[in-house]
């Protein structure tokens, strides 16, 4: 995309350039919006182009952001008739009329249809494309009064050329212009403090209200969802742990492990120097599920050993004799499986890059502590039994 996004930039005459690489899901989705996009919201058409304009210039310049844009769009050339209320009302012309009547002339109106061999055809009737195009035709246009009479259009309005808004946008009944873009090489989150520079910078007016929106917004919501979720899945794995074990205490010793796999994703995460995503988030809440299996293992064994007459010291030992081969094949098979995840090879790898380095250093740190902490701390809490 970025390679296409540079040849196209070579090609003279493109105003507006923007290359998507998402699904078409998640296109549908967010309407085609960037991942990052600031809202000005105002009543103030003019005002809210001109500090849009400044902001699209300044985004341009942050490094990251590609394929700026705003939703504002080139005002082009508009016939505007100013009426003349006392001249129209004297002549009995209706501005209800007025506008049906000139919508007849230039948009069209369906008066029949014409049907052959089956097929029906919308008969319009319009004014020619010269007299739609002409100032001097256009005055010379007949309106009906309410008397009846047909009155020319240049005797009570005047009709000039001028800009006008292709489309206003309103967000909650005010009216919104959208400056956004998209992120390249740089963590969304980098790129969306450098434009919050940016705005302070402008000085934009109390009454022109800033907002972010986009995939960083969604993302922010997801991350509160997600960040809920993870909370949930610890407390229903410790559930399922105090079930089968009939203690408090042992899945507290398993729940050692756990907090090691977050630091191994935070350094695998520097390592790679990949950013902390969605995807990523996905990977931490899958590791609370699947980092306590090797403790599990481990202690639940200890405990068969402990329940056949052996020391506390002994079980120990022997459970981590006889468990190193299953807790490093079951360590070993998730990480290899997950390395075609982390190589981020193939269309589209990239995007799931992050979930594979994510439960990879998870598991890798989690393991090593599992076969080292968890039995430290077992000793510990059960010295009382020896």
């Amino acid at each position: 995309a970025d390679i296409l996004r540079k040849e196209i930039e070579k090609i003279p005459g493109f105003e507006r350039m923007q290359v998507i690489v998402t699904t078409p899901i998640k296109q549908m989705l967010m309407a085609g919006k960037g991942k990052i996009e600031v809202e000005l919201t105002g009543s103030d058409l003019s005002e809210l182009q001109k500090y849009a304009e400044k902001l699209e210039k300044e985004i341009r310049k942050i490094p990251g952001a590609i394929d700026v844009k705003s939703s504002f769009k080139k005002p082009r050339l508009e016939f505007h008739i100013d009426i003349d209320r006392e001249k129209a009302n004297l002549l009995g012309v209706n501005t209800a009329v007025l506008a049906s009547t000139l919508r007849t002339y230039f948009y069209g109106y369906e008066a029949s249809k014409f049907r052959e061999a089956g097929d029906d055809f919308d008969v319009f009737l319009q004014l020619k494309e010269r007299q739609r195009y002409s100032l001097a035709d256009l005055g010379e246009i007949p309106v009906s009064a309410m008397s009846g009479k047909l009155v020319k259009l240049k005797t009570f309005a005047q009709v000039n050329m001028g800009l006008g808004p292709v489309e206003i946008n309103r967000k909650n009944r005010e009216r919104i212009i959208s400056v956004g873009c998209d992120v390249y090489k740089r963590a969304m989150s980098d790129v969306k403090k450098d434009i919050e520079k940016v705005i302070k910078k402008l000085n934009i007016p109390r009454d022109i209200e800033v907002n972010f929106g986009g995939q960083i917004e969604e993302q922010k919501k997801a991350f509160s969802d997600l960040g809920l979720l993870l909370i949930i899945g610890i407390i229903l794995v410790y559930m399922v742990m105090v079930g089968q074990f009939e203690s408090l205490k042992t899945p507290f010793i398993i729940f050692f492990s756990l907090p090691f796999a977050f630091v191994g994703v935070i350094w695998a995460l520097l390592l790679t120097g990949t950013h902390f995503s969605m995807v990523a988030f996905m990977a931490v809440i899958m590791l609370v599920g699947v980092v306590v299996n090797n403790a599990i293992v481990l202690v639940d064994y200890t405990n068969i050993l402990r329940a056949r007459g052996l020391s506390l010291l002994e079980a120990i030992k022997l459970a981590g004799h006889r468990r190193l081969r299953p807790v490093l094949m079951t360590s070993f098979t998730t990480i290899f499986s997950m390395l075609p995840l982390a190589l981020g090879r193939g269309q589209g790898g990239e995007i799931w890059q992050a979930f594979g380095i994510t439960a990879i250093g998870g598991l890798l740190l989690s393991s090593l502590i599992t076969l080292v902490l968890v039995p430290i701390i077992y000793s510990i809490l059960h010295k009382e039994s020896k």
